[in-house]
């Protein structure tokens, strides 16, 4: 008998991890969040981040965390809830999951 396991595809799906920071030292929030993401980028071996900057409001973050896997960690995975734990420091935090449903 064949492990079903073995066969079942990887999904494509991302974590995004939503920072609304509060006004204060921006210079000193970047530098902190650049540190943040190397150490965390170093531990992703190869898999994505992407970190963005909202246009009109400078103090919003939003980190992209991209994974391709056989399972969905449906509340995230452990780095994207360290993320979450780290982040909370700076001001809210939203966190999600989204699967890929299409793509050209």
């Amino acid at each position: 008998m064949v492990d079903q396991s073995r066969k079942r595809a990887k999904m494509k799906w991302i974590e995004i991890v939503e920072l609304r920071t509060v006004e204060g030292n921006k210079q000193l929030l970047k530098l902190q969040l650049k540190e943040l993401i190397r150490e965390v980028d170093e531990e992703l071996q190869g898999k994505r981040i992407k970190i963005y900057k909202r246009v009109t409001i400078e103090t919003d973050f939003s980190i992209h965390l991209f994974h391709e896997t056989k399972r969905i960690e449906t509340c995230g995975s452990e780095l994207g809830l360290r993320l979450v734990s780290a982040l909370k420091d700076f001001g809210m935090v939203n966190h999600s999951t989204w699967v890929e449903t299409h793509s050209k």
